[in-house]
């Protein structure tokens, strides 16, 4: 913050990215009628920044750039000067970051685009520094001749916008009608998906490293239908070397945003939601897949992570966790020796350093280490000359000193917005960790966070994107509905109670008639109420958190497994073949449409439990449906004395009784039902032998 700086009109803002911008010396504005105004009748171009409260570079540029006075003054003279955050408008970021790209050939954030007052792009990037450096032009050189074109090259910056224009229609667009979904053409994508796979630290090669999330998921639909060892290696050592870098926090749990090398080592420190959300739910998978106990603790400790630190009083999670404290990057996660010595003891020291990797000569900066595992327990019990128990003991008190000591440093910032998309995506996680886990603090939290969505929509009357400082804001984007009918659906299979589908039913209907293009197929990524933008963008590509439109297809399938409505099965169908082509031209691009054609194709695997859900009986059968990985399964539990609400939503449920009084099992697999079993034995036999589909 500049010394003379008075606020500007950010300060009454509710996203926390636009008030830390509230104090620069830049004439900001909020993206709104009174900016865009002001550029038409000025006829001044517009500067729009984007980025996110917890974005390293969106700091570094904000103090090297927004706050030195000569360059505040030529971008208060010469331009209208906007600040989104793009959690708060995915819909602005989505379309201004494609013609970044289309520009320069690249993206993130900061994004720095430069407008005309009709809202058309001429030129942008992402960070720009003070000073010509590292091969970009200095912000003030950039402003001079952006601004002297427009005064005096306009047919130039027409030129620019005319091809812009004719290449950004394509974010409107849903491909053209392609080949029916099949499986010999997801054989075939999985090959093309793992041609970059590295065979030695998991993921793909090259650096930066980000989490594979919706590869994850994708790998492992595909190997429960195949069984093919390659898929679940690749698989198992991605998630095994995550976990085991510095990519995940050692200490607390939960997932940094990416590595910056290629060994997941060194991360961007900051934590968002959506990842842990995502890699939650794919550790919880591979659990129960392989029955590795260390992926379901890492599932476990990131959902605990975010419980105790990304949890708002109201039960719902914020947005994201700061890479950055005290201005410095990294600098309340590292270690160097003499601070472990200090807080776990000197004669402890030196194995505590040796299990988590910390030297003398560090891996980070001035001689700090990012914590990491770069043994396992029984190397270190041999080389300290322990036996197993002692070493988990050592290390579980290590673990517990060192997140003490820790504690005492100066926290990150937290951005503590509340976003629907985000939420939905922690609360199908714990959900699902409740299931697999059998932990009731975990369904406990997810059930407030969604009802608190919901209240939230009957108080609007609609969906809402966001909460920040108790206020709200704006309508729901695609994302936002699609993300949390899926954690509908999951937390119905988790207490079944009807009303998760009820309302999961009724946003579906909404979303077809706010977001489906009647015209060409696909979703659109705004309500059809949405304010006009330069183009009314789709989005079938999954970038950090999967595409709304694949999610949707994922939502279509188990809709119609549970009401049997045929619309929901052709909707999919129509979706599916549409995006097929450009699925297959796009092999990791699409991996959450990917998944989504192996569940349209595979039988659907119905379980029906008939008794009083409190029944021990019926419990011990609910746990043997959670401890198997059953991607296309249709969960019900009907209770006979209260399935009223529950019949008109599922009718195929009606067909199901107690047989003999006793809580009864029914598995149906694609057209072919099983005898009915009483018991957790009997229904573990028949899901254990039903193993490909």
């Amino acid at each position: 913050m500049h010394s003379n700086a008075r606020p500007n009109r950010l300060l009454y803002e509710t996203s926390p990215y636009l008030r830390q911008h509230a104090y620069n010396l830049v004439d900001w504005h909020p993206w709104g009628p009174e900016a865009l105004e002001k550029a038409h009748l000025e006829d001044r171009p517009i500067l729009l920044s984007i980025g996110y409260s917890t974005c390293h570079w969106c700091h570094v540029m904000a103090h090297e750039c927004f706050e030195d006075p000569e360059i505040a003054r030529l971008m208060n003279e010469w331009f209208i000067n906007i600040k989104v955050d793009r959690e708060e408008r995915p819909d602005l970021d989505d379309i201004y970051m494609h013609a970044v790209q289309m520009i320069t050939g690249r993206g993130g954030w900061p994004l720095t685009v430069f407008l005309t007052p009709e809202l058309k792009p001429f030129y942008g990037g992402t960070y720009f520094p003070p000073i010509d450096r590292g091969g970009l032009p200095g912000f003030p050189r950039l402003l001079q001749a952006l601004h002297d074109s427009y005064k005096n090259k306009k047919s130039n910056i027409h030129n620019v916008i005319a091809t812009l224009e004719q290449n950004m229609r394509i974010l409107a667009l849903t491909p053209a009608s392609g080949q029916a979904p099949s499986l010999a053409a997801l054989d075939q994508l999985i090959e093309h998906n793992l041609a970059d796979f590295d065979e030695g630290n998991g993921g793909f090669r090259g650096a930066p490293k980000f989490p594979p999330s919706q590869d994850l998921g994708f790998w492992a639909c595909h190997y429960h239908r195949t069984g093919q060892p390659k898929v679940l290696q690749s698989l198992s050592l991605t998630l095994q070397k995550m976990a085991r870098g510095g990519l995940y926090d050692q200490l607390r749990g939960g997932f940094h945003r990416y590595s910056v090398d290629d060994v997941w080592l060194i991360p961007h420190f900051e934590k968002m939601l959506y990842d842990n959300a995502q890699l939650a739910r794919r550790y919880l998978e591979a659990y129960q897949i392989t029955g590795d106990v260390f992926l379901a603790q890492v599932a476990q400790q990131t959902l605990d992570y975010v419980l105790a630190e990304m949890t708002a009083p109201e039960g719902v999670f914020y947005a994201a966790q700061d890479a950055d404290s005290e201005g410095v990057e990294g600098r309340f996660f590292v270690w160097t020796p003499e601070q472990i010595a200090e807080v776990a003891g000197a004669q402890r020291a030196p194995l505590i350093c040796a299990a988590f990797g910390v030297t003398q000569e560090g891996n980070f900066e001035h001689g700090a280490s990012v914590l990491h595992r770069p043994q396992n327990e029984a190397q270190l019990a041999e080389q300290f000359s322990l036996n197993m128990d002692e070493m988990r003991h050592v290390l579980t008190e290590a673990r517990r000193r060192l997140w003490q000591g820790r504690e005492q440093r100066v926290r990150p910032h937290r951005d503590e917005k509340i976003i629907t998309a985000w939420n939905a995506l922690m609360i199908s996680a714990l959900a699902y960790g409740s299931q697999v886990l059998d932990n009731r603090t975990y369904r406990g939290a997810a059930i407030t966070a969604a009802q608190f969505i919901l209240g939230r929509e009957a108080q609007a009357g609609r969906l809402l994107r966001i909460w920040a400082a108790t206020d709200r804001q704006g309508s729901a984007f695609l994302d936002d509905f699609a993300f949390f009918i899926a954690a509908l659906l999951d937390l119905y299979e988790t207490d079944f109670s009807p009303a998760w589908l009820a309302a999961a039913v009724r946003l579906s209907k909404e979303v077809e008639t706010s977001f489906y293009d009647r015209e060409a197929g696909g979703y659109f990524s705004t309500p059809v109420d949405h304010e006009k933008l330069l183009v009314r963008p789709k989005n079938f590509f999954d970038l950090a958190i999967p595409s709304g439109n694949s999610v949707m297809v994922h939502n279509l399938i188990r809709l119609h497994r549970f009401t049997d409505n045929p619309d929901y099965f052709l909707r999919a169908q129509e979706t599916l073949t549409r995006l097929q082509t450009l699925m297959m031209e796009n092999p990791r691009g699409l991996s959450h449409l990917a998944a989504a054609t192996e569940d349209f194709l595979a039988p659907t695997l119905a379980i029906t439990l008939v008794g009083n859900p409190t029944e021990p009986a019926l419990a011990e059968m609910l746990a043997v449906v959670y401890r198997h990985y059953l991607p296309h399964r249709r969960l019900v539990v009907k209770d006979p004395e209260s399935c009223e609400a529950l019949l008109e939503i599922v009718p195929a449920a009606r067909h199901y009784d107690r047989i003999d009084g006793r809580p009864t099992a029914f598995v149906c697999h694609g057209q072919t039902c099983q005898a009915p079993v009483f018991s957790a034995g009997g229904l573990d036999n028949l899901l254990a032998t039903r193993t490909k589909d």
